[in-house]
């Protein structure tokens, strides 16, 4: 980062770039024409974001005074978006030292601004009721108002944004369970935000008037309970209504390991955001739009909200999210360095061969799957499955294909539809059979040295709630035999250079 400011814009140290917030911030930064600098425990966990190359990385914790007044240098804005959650019994006092390190070295580096991002709290509570995770949240926002650095300490309740472990919780609870006994918190009353409503206040917060040091509440225009939210997810992910009965026995500590059973969140992160539940957390002013005046259209309502969360999947394009660590289109889309449980369920099935065959033979026999060439495997399997489709109104595999050999991205193909074509490397095909839920079969070819080549298959499967869940395990024992003999037959067609062979010649007729 230069010392001076020829390069324009603000020079801006980002902690927490692997986490939920900071790694949808510094593309936004970088677009708003900042600087950026981000302090890393482990470095190479930035490398599959797209925007690495743009900024500069040093590695450090906030725990290590060192490292931090290292990465303070020359910087005029810090964001502080890290926490302890889910390192132990002691994150409180974890999460106390680094923001005291945080607020001192800032101090002396002359960094003119802190931008914190904190949990909203209930106004009338005192804050020996609050959970951990709230008084620890409130506590860092204090120690940073008292450093001597001008802060915004910015409070916010759910986040809605694929990747967000608050909204994550409320997604696969919302999917799974079509009829969920659940705590009394369910009637907790809630005003969430949008991600990309908190980002765009994240990054206003940069110029603030450098006499602003104080809390801002954020939030939606909607104040509702967990349960209204549920109901209001399944609307809009068009599952069937939710039956939700509250009982009053489900602790906060048996709701943790409630939500660990039914959803992939950890129990030590869903434990503090469950405990959280317990107290009202709305919105008591509204002074932050005094500074930062919101555009038309926003804030986002918690529809919109989920609306933009789910788009990813709704344009089908996750798989390509998912497999390639492509440049995301939205803030609220998952990202390839969220957790594993973050952006839904996407189960998948992956075979992987070497094949004595130069690429490009292995390619024609690829290009010319489907049609009269056939699967390639358990050709009864696929005749079953294309008369179950038809019986149920949809497509079956009667539509074949427009060529023999070659296919354009748009084309039928069976019960499927070509959704990319790379000549030579991939083939994704995108289900139109009936199905509770969203599939794709995607093939890969690549070059393994001279005269021979490598295939790679993956089929990749989004559910749609409780019956999506039942579907996918349901079918899953026969993919050995399905997807296993279609990567070995694919295999020996290509090495037989006979280019795309007749399916009875390699025994699958």
């Amino acid at each position: 980062m230069r010392d001076d400011d020829t390069q324009g814009g603000l020079r801006c140290l980002v902690t927490g770039g692997t986490g939920y917030i900071g790694g949808r911030l510094v593309p936004e930064l970088l677009e708003a024409g900042h600087r950026v600098r981000c302090l890393a425990r482990s470095p190479g966990k930035l490398r599959d974001h797209p925007w690495v190359g743009d900024v500069e990385v040093v590695r450090g914790d906030v725990t290590d005074a060192d490292s931090v007044a290292e990465a303070m240098r020359d910087v005029d804005v810090a964001y502080y978006l890290v926490h302890a959650l889910g390192s132990g019994d002691d994150f409180e006092a974890t999460d106390r030292r680094a923001a005291r390190i945080f607020g001192e070295r800032a101090k002396a580096a002359g960094v003119r601004r802190i931008v914190y991002l904190g949990g909203l709290t209930p106004l009338h509570v005192p804050e020996h009721e609050l959970s951990p995770h709230l008084r620890s949240r409130a506590e860092v926002g204090r120690i940073l108002l008292a450093s001597g650095v001008p802060t915004a300490v910015l409070r916010a309740a759910v986040i809605i944004g694929s990747g967000s472990a608050s909204f994550e919780m409320l997604r696969y609870l919302t999917e799974r369970l079509p009829v969920m006994v659940t705590p009394s918190w369910v009637h907790t009353r809630i005003q969430p935000i949008g991600v990309r409503d908190v980002l765009r206040v994240l990054v206003g917060a940069a110029t603030l008037p450098t006499d602003v040091n104080r809390g801002f509440d954020i939030g939606g225009p909607d104040v509702l309970t967990y349960q209204e939210m549920m109901l209001r997810y399944a609307k809009v992910a068009e599952l069937p209504r939710r039956i939700i009965l509250p009982v009053p026995v489900l602790t906060p500590g048996l709701s943790s390991h409630w939500v660990g059973v039914v959803t992939p969140v950890p129990a030590s992160i869903a434990r503090p955001l469950t405990e959280s539940l317990r107290h009202e957390v709305v919105c008591h002013e509204h002074d932050i739009e005094e500074y930062l005046p919101s555009p038309p259209g926003h804030p986002f309502s918690f529809d919109e909200a989920v609306r933009l969360a789910l788009q990813r999947i709704r344009d089908a394009q996750v798989v390509t999210r998912w497999s390639s660590a492509a440049v995301p289109g939205a803030p609220s889309d998952p990202l390839p360095t969220d957790p594993d449980w973050a952006g839904g369920s996407l189960y998948t099935d992956e075979r992987e061969t070497e094949v004595n065959a130069p690429a490009d033979s292995l390619w024609r026999v690829v290009e010319g799957v489907g049609g009269d060439n056939g699967w390639y495997s358990f050709p009864l399997a696929w005749a079953l499955r294309g008369w179950l489709d038809r019986l149920v109104g949809g497509v079956g595999l009667r539509r074949g294909r427009r060529d023999a050999q070659r296919l354009r991205v748009g084309d039928s193909l069976d019960f499927w539809r070509v959704e990319e074509i790379e000549p030579g490397r991939l083939l994704r095909l995108r289900a139109e059979m009936r199905l509770p839920g969203l599939a794709w079969l995607e093939m890969r070819v690549e070059e393994a040295g001279p005269g021979r080549s490598r295939y790679h298959q993956r089929a990749l499967f989004h559910p749609h709630g409780l019956l999506g869940q039942a579907y996918w395990w349901s079918v899953a024992p026969f993919h050995a035999v399905v997807f296993g003999g279609m990567a070995r037959n694919i295999a020996r067609a290509a090495e037989s250079g006979r280019g795309v062979p007749r399916p009875e010649r390699v025994g699958v007729r």
